[in-house]
């Protein structure tokens, strides 16, 4: 289906055939892709298939968030485009999903966004994959939030401004978060959208990418002090309990044993076991939902991804407070 008022903004950074994957599926649409300094040779591949192509330079750093700016900023001076969908390079959109979200939007004038579920490819190929893919299971309904594969309404776009650039991670929370200071309202569709292929299979990448959510729940926590509905600034606060008072009370409490009484010892031992029935919490809760091993293996993970969200926090006020701009952090290679 092809729908004139309705145009795609591609971003991407050495996604190799899933940017192939992803152009095939947006067929008929108008599209640019906009590439952040790829060495596979993602800009040709997008000629190639016939879209519209924007290189961004290394001078003005690389983000999600400045390719989405670029792309949309070339499309909404055309007053025909209506509706602008945003995807990522590493997904596929799903062929009923643009009439669905258009149709929400037609229908409802305050909506400024819509999006549907995004699923993860081959989800039971590994934890990893699994794990993303609960990770886009949001209901259906009013939301406060989006991530990046939404259907935008242009005026809400150009009312809204863009997303925040330096942002390497958290800007479409942000960016949601200031769309409903507008006063646009945000909706979950139930209806399958895209598919995703995060390409993790190894734990250093999940690490890494962890590190990443962790960054990201630092700057909107700093962004949006005071701004209500959201729960970035208690996601920045189990971070710094389960992974910084936590742990700083065992290692306390080894030190002061070893070198003042032995008693001190109970400090990591109620470290050891408050962790211990946080885990057990969490497994209990996942369990109603999936079966016993993988709601174990969750409860594990969280409990593990707060030391790699911790690292993130620490990498973004580190960066602050030098005043240097931050890099991406990066899961795949090329």
């Amino acid at each position: 289906m092809t729908l004139p008022d309705v145009a795609m903004v591609v971003i991407g950074r050495n996604e190799g055939t899933r940017l192939d994957l992803c152009l095939r599926s947006l067929a008929g649409f108008r599209t640019v892709y906009v590439d952040s300094g790829s060495s596979d040779g993602s800009p040709d591949r997008a000629r190639a298939a016939g879209v519209d192509v924007i290189e961004l330079d290394a001078a003005g750093g690389f983000s999600a968030a400045r390719g989405r700016n670029a792309g949309i900023e070339r499309l909404i001076v055309d007053p025909a485009i209506a509706y602008v969908q945003v995807i990522d390079g590493d997904c596929i959109l799903e062929p009923g999903w643009i009439a669905a979200g258009k149709a929400a939007l037609d229908g409802d004038p305050g909506l400024g966004a819509v999006f549907g579920r995004r699923r993860e490819q081959d989800a039971d190929a590994s934890i990893y994959a699994w794990m993303s893919d609960m990770e886009w299971a949001i209901p259906a309904g009013p939301a406060d939030a989006f991530g990046g594969d939404v259907l935008f309404r242009a005026a809400a776009l150009r009312d809204t401004g863009v997303y925040r650039a330096g942002m390497i991670a958290g800007e479409d929370p942000d960016f949601a978060l200031r769309m409903r200071g507008k006063g646009w309202r945000l909706l979950a569709l139930a209806a399958p959208m895209t598919i995703h292929d995060a390409g993790i299979g190894r734990f250093g990448q999940w690490w890494r990418r962890t590190v990443r959510a962790g960054h990201g729940f630092a700057e909107l926590a700093a962004l949006h002090r005071v701004a209500p509905a959201h729960g970035y600034a208690r996601n920045r606060r189990r971070i710094l309990v389960w992974a910084g008072a936590v742990p700083l009370a065992a290692i306390a409490g080894l030190l002061l044993a070893a070198t003042i009484d032995r008693r001190w010892l109970v400090l990591p031992l109620a470290a050891l076991l408050l962790t211990g029935a946080q885990i057990v919490r969490v497994a209990l809760r996942e369990s109603r939902h999936h079966r016993p091993s993988r709601a174990i293996a969750l409860a594990l993970f969280l409990a593990l991804g707060k030391y790699a969200e911790m690292t993130g926090l620490i990498r973004y006020h580190h960066d602050r407070l030098r005043g240097r701009r931050p890099q991406l952090i990066e899961y795949r290679t090329p």
